[in-house]
């Protein structure tokens, strides 16, 4: 394979040649080739990575009875936005499903192919807040404490390969089990909790590194201070993902935010769910029934909570350029080499290296906005743009 465009990390017009690895990232030095990469006006960069993705393409990865068809389809889908890597994310249910549905995930992944594109698995839940406001679109009825054993289980069904676990940290046994999760490996997350400032930094103490979708999953009142939100953007230890639609965070909290955690400790996640690319209908999530609204936004069907998102990777780059006041090479930070460097994803948290993955995207940008055209895995292109 070899393709060319304006690397987004250092303006220069290169070359790259891959098979499935990156084998040269070269200057164009030709003056006819440079001509012709300059008139194409793409720029190319990394894949993406989401570290949360709840399903898409109308496919709920909370089920454990999603066909490996169905998950191969939405795969090509999230193709479409520029990921190449991701953790299909299963939230709080009953122990049966959350297991079931990691199995086959799993077993979906051992295929290879565009299955690589699984990078490996976030739980998100089901040890968090059981209280309304906190808990989000969770069911209640699923939330339990943390416990060791059920995350040796989820392991032992997927090859140890849950990389990220998000849990509320007001539980008693909350610091232990970030201990032991930490020891074991893999990340852990604060998210959709109640917690007070010492119960923030005793999980903080414990390992946990990232606030997940910060300033969601949270009361509709808090507290003018102290309060959980403000506590975690103080935490200069803690990295930050947000849900940059313009439905989850007002501008202003964005902003003020991103001020607060730096560009370097901010990543982008879609939180995106099964009517992500979809028709506005119902839809569901593990048991949750939700509805995608004209509008895109994604509620409690029935109701107005928000529970998940129908956003794309490539708008949340491009939305907070524009919201965030960010450069090019800033946002696609928070899309490439932040979230490599805190999922620990090899061979990504910088820019081409030869010897990685050659998981690429070509894109062209237009008033800050992100339109993708090419998208490789592996050296292999899964998606092209039909019309420029």
């Amino acid at each position: 394979m070899r393709t060319n465009g304006r690397n987004v990390s250092t303006n220069e017009w290169v070359q790259l040649e891959a098979d499935t690895q990156l084998r040269s990232i070269d200057s164009i030095l030709d003056p006819n080739a440079l001509a012709q990469a300059q008139e194409s006006n793409l720029w190319i960069a990394p894949g993406f990575i989401d570290l949360q993705i709840n399903g898409f393409a109308g496919v709920d990865y909370n089920s454990p009875s999603a066909a490996h068809q169905e998950i191969a389809l939405s795969i090509q889908a999230i193709f479409s936005t520029g990921v190449t890597r991701f953790l299909p994310t299963v939230i709080t249910g009953s122990p049966e499903d959350m297991l079931g549905a990691l199995r086959n995930l799993h077993q979906t992944r051992q295929r290879g192919g565009i299955f690589l594109a699984m990078e490996g698995f976030h739980v998100e839940g089901p040890h968090i807040s059981p209280e309304d406001g906190p808990r989000g679109a969770h069911p209640k009825h699923c939330v339990r404490p943390p416990n060791f054993s059920e995350f040796q289980r989820w392991q032992e069904a997927t090859d140890g390969n849950v990389k990220l676990i998000t849990v509320a940290p007001e539980w008693p046994e909350a610091p232990r089990y970030i201990e032991q999760v930490v020891q074991a490996g893999s990340i852990v997350s604060i998210g959709h909790t109640r917690a007070s400032s010492a119960q923030i930094q005793a999980a903080v103490s414990a390992g946990a590194t990232l606030s997940t979708h910060l300033g969601n999953g949270a009361d509709q009142m808090l507290p003018r201070h102290p309060n959980y939100i403000w506590e975690q953007l103080a935490e200069d230890r803690l990295s930050a993902s947000f849900i940059v639609d313009g439905l989850h965070l007002p501008d202003t909290f964005l902003k003020v935010a991103l001020r607060a955690k730096t560009v370097q400790r901010s990543l982008l996640v879609t939180d995106a769910v099964a009517p992500a690319m979809c028709e506005p209908g119902n839809y569901m999530l593990g048991e949750v029934e939700v509805e995608l609204k004209p509008d895109n936004r994604v509620v409690l069907r029935g109701g107005s909570r928000l529970a998940g998102s129908s956003l794309r990777m490539d708008a949340a780059i491009s939305n907070v350029m524009r919201i965030g006041n960010l450069s090019l090479l800033e946002a696609v930070s928070m899309a490439t080499s932040n979230p490599a460097r805190l999922a620990r994803i090899g061979g990504r948290q910088r820019s081409f290296s030869p010897g990685d993955r050659a998981d690429l995207v070509r894109f062209a940008v237009d008033k800050n906005r992100l339109k993708v055209i090419e998208t490789y895995l592996a050296g292999e292109m899964v998606y092209q743009v039909r019309e420029m």
